[in-house]
């Protein structure tokens, strides 16, 4: 078994991904499939497991089974106190969906911006997670309305733009890139309104996810009784990016290496 060790992640950058999932054993065969990943069982109880690629942790997933929402890929952002990020949160109009409780070693709360896109935060030691950082085999993009306004609306709940040991904000000619250490964790896009290709698709936080032969993936998503289509990929990224829908449903997209 890998070692998954534990840090504590820079206040404000995210720190890690996870898909609530209806059925647990079926979500692990249908990312085993697409993405090649391994499982390795959670401290958080048996309900949770860590995906690895190259014996790498990659995200998490868990059981939603019986809870009624939707399956859905989320990411954390860490924080320093998760009370008070939770109190920023509603004081700018944003929408408190879960939390702050007690998970693990840490508390975490999940919750949706102003735009309706969902994110979590966390708040205690996290897995070493490999975003930013060379070949990472995550990337974050905000897709919403406006990407300046969500950009305040963030900076202000996480305290980005307020050095020292925080995030940095650069702000592009169409998109801001929010920087930890000098590495990008996460850019905001704008322009993202129900006239988009496809209706189902609403401002939100995307995860994707680089493989080495997207095509591939592609088609092994479509074999395991999910959804792939071409996806306009960001400036800047390789083009062959996939806009997929998992076989519970829930989006992400994978480019290829």
């Amino acid at each position: 078994m890998p070692s998954l060790e534990r840090t504590v992640p820079v206040p404000g950058a995210p720190c890690w991904v996870s898909l609530m999932a209806r059925d647990l054993r079926a979500a692990q065969s249908f990312y085993s499939a697409v993405m090649d990943w391994t499982f390795e069982p959670s401290a958080l109880g048996s309900d949770f497991s860590v995906a690895l690629a190259h014996g790498e942790p990659v995200a998490g997933i868990g059981s939603c089974q019986g809870t009624g929402n939707p399956a859905v890929w989320t990411p954390y952002f860490a924080v320093r106190d998760a009370d008070e990020t939770a109190g920023r949160i509603s004081e700018r109009g944003a929408t408190l969906a879960v939390g702050p409780r007690a998970l693990g070693e840490g508390r975490a709360g999940i919750a949706a911006d102003r735009d309706g896109a969902v994110f979590g935060f966390w708040e205690g030691p996290a897995l070493t997670w490999p975003v930013g950082r060379g070949r990472a085999p995550v990337r974050l993009d905000l897709q919403t309305r406006d990407a300046f306004d969500a950009a305040i609306f963030y900076a202000e709940v996480f305290d980005w733009a307020r050095p020292p040991g925080g995030c940095t904000v650069d702000y592009a000619r169409d998109h801001i890139i929010v920087q930890a250490g000098g590495r990008t964790v996460a850019t905001l896009y704008g322009g993202s309104d129900e006239t988009g290709p496809d209706p189902r698709v609403r401002p939100r936080w995307n995860v994707n996810f680089r493989v080495r032969e997207g095509e591939r993936a592609a088609a092994a998503a479509t074999a395991a009784g999910g959804e792939s289509s071409p996806s306009p990929s960001p400036a800047g990224t390789p083009a062959s990016t996939f806009l997929i829908r998992d076989a519970d449903g829930a989006l992400f997209t994978l480019t290829g290496a």
